[in-house]
């Protein structure tokens, strides 16, 4: 996954867990640290969902991500985090 596309997908999920309605493209445009259009989001945004990391509940709503997108999410999370060692195992 592009690192563009990973940025816009955790911004979603991110969004999605604090508001709990479907994200749109204009407010993933507005929110974006990534200089994007709200067309340039709705593409990315179809794309995540053609590889099955969004899903979108209705044809006018926005997205919300599905299992697997909030799986990537979550194992983004522990890749960038440094856990101490001691921690890891408890997490085993």
């Amino acid at each position: 996954m592009r690192e563009k596309d990973r940025q816009i997908l955790n911004l979603i999920v991110e969004s999605y867990l604090k508001k709990g309605n479907p994200i749109s493209s204009g407010y993933v445009a507005q929110r974006s640290l990534l200089p994007v259009s709200s067309a340039t989001a709705r593409n990315i945004m179809s794309k995540l969902e053609e590889y099955g990391f969004l899903s979108q509940p209705h044809t006018s709503a926005g997205r919300v991500p599905t299992d697997k997108g909030l799986r990537h999410y979550v194992n983004n999370l522990f890749d960038e985090a440094i856990i101490p060692g001691k921690k890891i195992d408890l997490l085993s």
